[in-house]
């Protein structure tokens, strides 16, 4: 029983032990460690607040008590208390791991410092005062306190004065040393990051001070380069095409020496700019890894790029996810951040991160004066570099119309498609003058490119319905023909070897020729089978001879961006569209859907390994007009030029070209004969044919020339439009409506 009694009383003892009401605890340990180093700092700084109030008897009893008992201990020092405890408050406060490791180094010199303090204001009371160098008192406390006249004492016995003050100096120096020189190291580190943040752009981050570095050393070497060809003196047609680009002349050494043509300055142009807001930043990035670990896929967190449109948050999925399980999240992740739409960036090309693409609260708006007016477009020697835009780092990004070589360019009503077109065409006119680039504008809704008409840049009028554009695409493609010829002749591969042998001949130099047509739509359900055949041989052949076509459609379907286009067009520029079908006919891929419009689109070319997205820069209508009327009236050839005789030479040699195709486009049913025989060798011989038989038909010509039918049908068709045979009537014959012995 005694037993059972004692292991019952050993049993209730223990649960009374593992109670809890039974344990005593510190009422701190509940809290966080961040809780408690801001209590603790808080009660420093309350000290050196009360302190300082007691001095002016502002503190109540409580701080005259402080400030009392504090001279007891320390003396004089006690004015410097507040300042100790300020320091410790902040000690305490800090949690950055270089503070850390010095926390009790600090705490060290701080109890140093206050013993040589008092002790020198204790040495000095001794040295004055026979009574106290004689003999200890250790209830005494003067000038230096309690503290400072116990450790001055029996120094002052073993040193004497002297040693015993340098002892003193020596100790509070070197804890001012140890005190001041981590707060001073942080706060150095802090204002030189602050002053290269100042230099670089809000919107750039560090690691592109490396690929700056790199892109110096590239255009050294480029440099090198251009100065060793440069003491060649073998022939241009020796040496490969790159190596002649790179010798070129940049835009603005051709600038200055150009003293016929005045190139318009950027001041036309609108300043206008604005900053981007991105949002909440740090609660945006917190919301991707949250949402993207409720899926089971951890990721970290890296730089943010806020750009003119959107703000690009890039993130490094962990080891073993699919990229394909991130992208099928954007609409989750669209719900979670409550943006309209976003877009997934998977992987961002070059690098092992992923993009989200989140649409800013306040867009910025983007001028083309602020992207033109980069040393990279001033620099440059491409004749034909166009200003895109913005891309989502904030970047100004530029592409080669030449290197294209053209550009096909797709959106809904309203995306920007026509200010695009725009911004090319005043960033080719600010770098070319009017013998070294001409253009052709077609603009089927007649309100867009009327305003260019007085240009001397063009070689024609502008084209407003399909007739003239399929005369003008005609005359394209025999002026085509006629420069291979003329390259043929001059041994060189394509225009930039030809005009670099002609400038330093002092000759004639082939112009650049740019076909831009704003609503290919509309042209291709009128005459879409011929302005296809034309497009497509022209993007086939014609780079080498300085024709580029560049084409917009605000239709994106098969019927219109046929397949030959596309195959034959890889340079593609797409803005907002309203469904996935149209953005992968423009771009073969999704994307296009995402964007925001107003200028937002995504660039492909064969120098972005995947769609670009870039923000269109923005360019007014007066903006256009002043640049027009400026190039008109600063460029009036007759002023420039001394002598009438290079005047007539000059006017000749710039307008040859337009006043052909002016001809062709003045009388176009004059020139369909030409244009058709120089298409088809056999269009006299199958005229013959059909006057001398009396017939006409597609399987008489198949007998008689030894063609195919697709041929013979085609040669029936031009002598019907040129008027040598009648209209088909069902079963019957073709009337003939010429005699045998007629002449044209």
């Amino acid at each position: 029983m005694k037993k059972k009694k004692n292991k019952r009383n050993n049993i209730l003892k223990t649960r009374k032990k593992e109670e809890p009401g039974f344990e005593i605890k510190n009422p701190l340990s509940t809290l966080s460690e961040k809780t408690q180093r801001y209590i603790f700092s808080g009660l420093f700084f309350l000290l050196a607040i009360t302190i300082l109030f007691s001095f002016t008897s502002s503190a109540g009893v409580v701080g005259a008590g402080l400030t009392y008992f504090l001279k007891l201990i320390i003396g004089t020092v006690v004015y410097v208390a507040p300042i100790i405890f300020i320091l410790l408050g902040i000690i305490i406060l800090q949690n950055e791991e270089s503070l850390k490791d010095i926390k009790n180094s600090l705490i060290i010199s701080g109890l140093i410092f206050l013993a040589g303090a008092t002790g020198i204001f204790s040495l000095a009371e001794i040295k004055t005062s026979e009574s106290l160098k004689n003999n200890f008192i250790w209830n005494h406390s003067g000038p230096g306190g309690w503290i400072g006249y116990i450790i001055s004492w029996p120094l002052f016995k073993g040193f004497d004065f002297w040693v015993t003050f340098c002892i003193f100096v020596i100790a509070v120096s070197f804890s001012l040393i140890i005190i001041i020189e981590p707060f001073w190291k942080k706060w150095k580190e802090s204002f030189e990051k602050e002053d290269e943040e100042e230099e670089k752009p809000k919107n750039k981050a560090s690691r592109e001070s490396a690929a700056l570095l790199e892109k110096m050393k590239q255009e050294a070497k480029e440099k090198l380069k251009m100065l060793d060809f440069k003491k060649k003196e073998a022939d241009n047609s020796e040496l490969p095409a790159l190596e002649i680009k790179k010798a070129q002349k940049g835009f603005e050494e051709r600038k200055k020496e150009n003293l016929i043509y005045k190139y318009p300055p950027l001041e036309l142009l609108s300043n206008k700019s604005g900053n981007s807001e991105g949002g909440d930043i740090e609660l945006n990035s917190a919301i991707i890894k949250k949402t993207l670990l409720n899926f089971g896929i951890p990721v970290e967190m890296d730089e943010i790029n806020i750009g003119p449109t959107v703000t690009q948050y890039t993130l490094k999925p962990a080891e073993g996810i699919k990229l394909s399980k991130i992208t099928t999240l954007q609409n989750d992740l669209a719900l979670a951040l409550a943006s309209q739409s976003i877009r997934i960036e998977a992987p961002i090309p070059g690098r092992s991160l992923v993009g989200v693409e989140i649409p800013n609260r306040k867009r910025a708006v983007v001028g083309l004066r602020e992207v033109m007016d980069k040393n990279d477009f001033k620099i440059s020697s491409a004749s034909l570099l166009m200003a895109l835009g913005k891309d989502v780092m904030g970047r100004s990004s530029f592409s080669d119309l030449g290197e294209m070589p053209h550009l096909l360019i797709g959106g809904t009503t309203g995306s920007g498609k026509t200010i695009c077109l725009n911004a090319i065409i005043m960033s080719l006119l600010y770098r070319n003058s009017p013998d070294e680039l001409k253009l052709i504008l077609v603009d089927p809704k007649r309100v867009e490119f009327p305003i260019y008409s007085s240009l001397q840049h063009l070689m024609c009028p502008v084209i407003y319905d399909a007739q003239q554009t399929l005369v003008a695409l005609k005359w394209l493609v025999g002026e085509m023909e006629r420069r291979f010829t003329v390259l043929a002749e001059g041994k060189s591969r394509d225009i930039g070897g030809y005009n670099s042998k002609q400038e330093k001949k002092g000759e004639e130099k082939l112009p650049y020729i740019a076909l831009i047509i704003d609503e290919l739509a509309d042209l291709m359900s009128v005459k879409g089978k011929e302005i296809e055949s034309y497009v497509v041989r022209l993007a086939q052949m014609s780079r080498a001879t300085g024709i580029h076509l560049i084409l917009a459609t605000q239709r994106p379907s098969v019927e219109v961006i046929t397949g030959l286009i596309k195959a034959n067009i890889t340079s593609r520029i797409a803005l907002k569209v309203g469904s996935l079908i149209d953005s992968r006919t423009i771009l073969d891929s999704s994307g296009a859907e995402k964007l925001l419009g107003k200028g937002d689109m995504l660039v492909m070319s064969k120098e972005f390994s995947k769609p670009k997205r870039i923000q269109c820069p923005y360019i007014s209508e007066n903006e256009i007009k002043k640049v027009v009327t400026w190039i008109q009236e600063n460029n009036q050839i007759e002023e420039l030029l001394e002598g009438e005789n290079n005047y007539i030479e000059l006017e000749e040699k710039t307008n040859s070209l337009s006043g052909e195709l002016q001809k062709a486009m003045e009388t176009p049913e004059a020139q369909m004969d030409s244009f058709y025989s120089k298409e088809d060798p056999l269009y006299e011989e199958a005229k013959r044919t059909v006057i001398a038989s009396r017939k006409a038909s597609a399987s008489l010509l198949q007998r008689r020339l030894g063609i195919g039918y697709a041929r013979a049908a085609r040669l029936i068709d031009i002598l019907e439009e040129r008027g040598i045979v009648g209209p088909a009537d069902g079963a019957k014959p073709r009337d003939i409506l010429v005699g045998e012995d007629s002449e044209e």
